[in-house]
Protein backbone atom coordinates (compact mmCIF):
# COMPACT_ATOMS: atom_id res chain seq x y z
CA UNK A 1 0.00 0.00 0.00
CA UNK A 2 2.94 2.32 -0.56
CA UNK A 3 0.92 3.96 -3.34
CA UNK A 4 -1.27 5.49 -0.63
CA UNK A 5 1.60 7.03 1.34
CA UNK A 6 2.94 8.77 -1.77
CA UNK A 7 -0.44 9.95 -3.06
CA UNK A 8 -0.74 13.72 -3.51
CA UNK A 9 -3.21 16.06 -5.18
CA UNK A 10 -0.86 16.20 -8.17
CA UNK A 11 -0.88 12.40 -8.41
CA UNK A 12 -4.68 12.50 -8.34
CA UNK A 13 -4.78 15.08 -11.12
CA UNK A 14 -2.38 13.03 -13.23
CA UNK A 15 -4.48 9.88 -12.81
CA UNK A 16 -7.73 11.71 -13.61
CA UNK A 17 -6.16 13.22 -16.73
CA UNK A 18 -4.96 9.74 -17.75
CA UNK A 19 -8.49 8.38 -17.29
CA UNK A 20 -9.87 11.12 -19.56
CA UNK A 21 -7.15 10.48 -22.15
CA UNK A 22 -7.90 6.75 -22.03
CA UNK A 23 -11.63 7.39 -22.45
CA UNK A 24 -10.88 9.53 -25.49
CA UNK A 25 -8.74 6.94 -27.26
CA UNK A 26 -10.54 6.06 -30.52
CA UNK A 27 -11.40 2.46 -29.56
CA UNK A 28 -12.70 3.48 -26.13
CA UNK A 29 -14.53 6.55 -27.41
CA UNK A 30 -16.29 4.32 -29.94
CA UNK A 31 -17.37 1.80 -27.27
CA UNK A 32 -18.61 4.58 -25.00
CA UNK A 33 -20.46 6.28 -27.84
CA UNK A 34 -22.19 3.04 -28.83
CA UNK A 35 -23.15 2.33 -25.22
CA UNK A 36 -24.53 5.87 -24.82
CA UNK A 37 -26.49 5.61 -28.06
CA UNK A 38 -28.00 2.30 -26.95
CA UNK A 39 -28.86 3.80 -23.55
CA UNK A 40 -30.54 6.94 -24.83
CA UNK A 41 -31.19 9.25 -21.92
CA UNK A 42 -32.37 6.51 -19.58
CA UNK A 43 -30.37 6.62 -16.37
CA UNK A 44 -30.81 2.92 -15.62
CA UNK A 45 -29.47 1.95 -19.04
CA UNK A 46 -26.58 4.40 -18.69
CA UNK A 47 -25.66 2.77 -15.40
CA UNK A 48 -26.08 -0.68 -16.94
CA UNK A 49 -24.06 -0.13 -20.15
CA UNK A 50 -21.90 2.99 -19.89
CA UNK A 51 -20.89 3.00 -16.22
CA UNK A 52 -19.21 -0.45 -16.32
CA UNK A 53 -17.11 0.67 -19.31
CA UNK A 54 -15.98 3.79 -17.45
CA UNK A 55 -15.23 1.73 -14.34
CA UNK A 56 -13.06 -0.65 -16.36
CA UNK A 57 -11.19 2.23 -17.99
CA UNK A 58 -10.52 3.73 -14.57
CA UNK A 59 -9.36 0.39 -13.17
CA UNK A 60 -6.98 -0.03 -16.11
CA UNK A 61 -5.46 3.39 -15.39
CA UNK A 62 -5.26 3.25 -11.59
CA UNK A 63 -3.49 -0.12 -11.60
CA UNK A 64 -0.57 1.64 -13.33
CA UNK A 65 -0.27 3.79 -10.19
CA UNK A 66 -0.19 0.86 -7.78
CA UNK A 67 -3.88 0.52 -6.91
CA UNK A 68 -5.38 -2.96 -6.95
CA UNK A 69 -6.90 -3.67 -10.40
CA UNK A 70 -10.40 -4.29 -9.10
CA UNK A 71 -13.47 -2.55 -7.65
CA UNK A 72 -11.86 -2.24 -4.24
CA UNK A 73 -8.92 -0.39 -5.76
CA UNK A 74 -11.32 1.91 -7.58
CA UNK A 75 -13.25 2.56 -4.37
CA UNK A 76 -9.99 3.43 -2.59
CA UNK A 77 -9.03 5.79 -5.39
CA UNK A 78 -12.44 7.47 -5.45
CA UNK A 79 -12.42 7.98 -1.69
CA UNK A 80 -9.04 9.71 -1.87
CA UNK A 81 -10.13 11.84 -4.82
CA UNK A 82 -13.32 12.92 -3.01
CA UNK A 83 -11.19 14.16 -0.13
CA UNK A 84 -8.92 16.13 -2.45
CA UNK A 85 -11.73 17.58 -4.54
CA UNK A 86 -13.07 19.46 -1.52
CA UNK A 87 -9.97 21.63 -1.57
CA UNK A 88 -8.79 21.44 -5.18
CA UNK A 89 -10.96 22.88 -7.95
CA UNK A 90 -8.92 21.15 -10.66
CA UNK A 91 -9.57 17.74 -9.16
CA UNK A 92 -13.26 18.58 -8.78
CA UNK A 93 -13.40 19.69 -12.43
CA UNK A 94 -11.62 16.57 -13.71
CA UNK A 95 -13.80 14.25 -11.64
CA UNK A 96 -16.86 16.05 -12.94
CA UNK A 97 -15.67 15.51 -16.52
CA UNK A 98 -15.34 11.78 -15.89
CA UNK A 99 -18.75 11.60 -14.23
CA UNK A 100 -20.30 13.40 -17.20
CA UNK A 101 -19.33 10.43 -19.37
CA UNK A 102 -21.79 8.14 -17.60
CA UNK A 103 -24.26 10.51 -15.98
CA UNK A 104 -26.73 12.27 -18.24
CA UNK A 105 -27.19 15.98 -17.57
CA UNK A 106 -29.75 16.80 -14.91
CA UNK A 107 -31.42 20.19 -14.90
CA UNK A 108 -31.91 21.63 -11.45
CA UNK A 109 -33.85 24.78 -10.70
CA UNK A 110 -31.54 26.30 -8.09
CA UNK A 111 -34.22 28.73 -6.94
CA UNK A 112 -36.44 25.93 -5.70
CA UNK A 113 -33.89 23.08 -5.59
CA UNK A 114 -36.22 21.00 -7.72
CA UNK A 115 -35.32 18.67 -10.56
CA UNK A 116 -36.80 19.83 -13.83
Amino acid sequence: MSYLSNFTADTGKTILIDVLKTANLPENAKKLSEAKTNSGKEMIKMMQYVFPLVMQLQINVIKEYGFPPNREGLVQFEQIIREFEREDVDIARLRSQIRSIYLPPININSTNDVLI
